[in-house]
């Protein structure tokens, strides 16, 4: 074995006593630890160290170049259009790259969105898209390529050859309890999102009970990294700070968020969803270099819903297909008359997960048809005893335990009160 450059635990001690790393540090550390020099339990040292004392803006500059290093980039200079990208925290029925694809995708602009499963509360786009018949999530990079030329959308998996220093290092972060750190997450998204090659990024940061994200202090301090580390290479990037204290939509699920996705691009679909879409494609398009673009009209109009049958056909979906439905469901009740106050994302989505809509480990399976559907929004008046939510699964022993995250997710207060709900929050640029 040849000689290391650097030894591990004079890095982890550096970061300990609160110093700051060397480039070439860093670089050897990320480099090292992929190719198996530094063991797990020295990374989880440095993990939690970093998540203790924090890093500059240099070192997670350069921790994220490192970490895309590590790895193949992709090019989309060939397509010869602009490409765009959006990328969300990840909250409760947070279908939005659904319909937000195709529509950006009207106007000319690649957009190649490599997403992911989900894992806990928070839904993955890849399980909601596989609940659609013969819709498959793996694609080459050639496949990748010819359907942005052909279609201009494309949501896929990422291939592994992009940063796989991310997938080891996330692992870890998962099972040591230093996924919180800031630093981590922002060079974690943001060196597969540089590496994926596209030309302009908007970020969707989540705040509130159903976003990794609880407060907004921590939400905004994450954005702007997450902003400085895609100027600092040189993709243009801006990041809108979103409520995530109820869920969007009325849907928290696969099939059922795919069927509310469906109901957008139909000129329809809950208020929440179109504002979140539009909005977000409108600065997708302006960072592209389309600011006089209109999304809204492209919704109504049904060129997003074709860009979408496009879509979903060229991986192999039938965007025509009957969508999988749950076996049992159980309704619960307004347990007053009132105003819905609040609706808790987090219950929300801890109920769905628990009915069979998510998974605890990476190689669970999940339900297409489980989830919970709402049928109020804070800001609805209910009357004891009207409809709330529908639980969905196809096994309902499950019921009991997605009954117990729901205890106290609902709060109704007197006529005549209004809920403190505004869904874009901010925007970081």
């Amino acid at each position: 074995m040849s000689a290391e450059k650097f030894d591990a635990v004079d890095i982890i001690g550096i970061k300990r006593d609160r110093g700051v790393l060397s480039p070439e540090q860093i670089d050897w550390t990320i480099d090292a630890y992929t190719r198996g020099a530094i063991a797990d339990e020295q990374m989880a040292a440095l993990n939690m160290a970093i998540l203790l004392n924090g890093m500059t803006r240099s070192e997670i500059s350069r921790w994220t170049a490192a970490m895309i290093a590590s790895g193949e980039r992709m090019d989309f200079s060939s397509l010869g259009k602009p490409t765009t990208d959006k990328h969300s925290t990840g909250g409760v029925g947070d279908k939005i790259t659904l319909p937000l694809a195709p529509l950006v995708a009207v106007f000319g602009v690649a957009v190649p969105q490599l997403s992911g499963r989900g894992l806990g509360h928070t839904g993955g786009t890849l399980d909601k898209l596989e609940a659609i018949p013969g819709w498959r999530a793996d694609l080459s990079n050639e496949d990748l390529m010819k359907q942005l030329a052909d279609v201009g959308a494309v949501i896929c998996a990422a291939g592994a050859g992009l940063v796989p220093a991310d997938k080891k290092l996330y692992a870890l972060r998962d099972v040591t309890g230093t996924v919180e750190a800031i630093p981590l997450i922002a060079s974690s998204i943001m060196s597969k999102k540089i590496a994926e090659g596209t030309g302009s990024l908007i970020l969707d940061v989540k705040v509130g009970s159903g976003a990794f994200m609880k407060d907004e202090e921590n939400a905004r301090e994450l954005a702007e990294t997450m902003v400085a580390l895609g100027k600092d290479a040189g993709v243009n990037t801006v990041a809108l700070l979103t409520n995530m204290a109820t869920p969007l939509g009325l849907t928290a699920g696969n099939a059922i968020e795919v069927q509310e996705s469906v109901d957008v691009l139909a000129g329809g679909g809950p208020e929440d969803v179109v504002e979140l879409t539009v909005r977000l494609a409108e600065e997708m398009l302006a960072a592209a270099g389309l600011p006089d673009a209109d999304p809204a009209a492209a919704l109504k109009d049904g060129r997003a819903m074709d860009v979408w049958k496009r879509m979903i056909s060229a991986q192999g979906g039938d965007p025509d297909a009957a969508l999988p439905q749950a076996r049992e469901s159980e309704t619960i009740y307004a347990p007053a008359d009132g105003v819905l106050l609040e609706l808790d994302a987090l219950s929300v989505g801890v109920a769905a997960w628990r009915l069979g809509a998510g998974r605890a480990r990476k190689e669970d399976a999940v339900q297409a048809g489980a989830g919970v559907r709402m049928h109020a929004k804070p800001g609805a008046q209910v009357r004891a005893g009207q409809p709330l939510m529908t639980l969905l699964t196809d096994t309902p022993e499950k019921f009991e335990r997605a009954k117990e995250a729901l205890e106290n997710a609902v709060v109704i207060g007197p006529e005549g009160s209004r809920p403190a709900q505004k869904l874009i929050i901010d925007r970081i640029s």
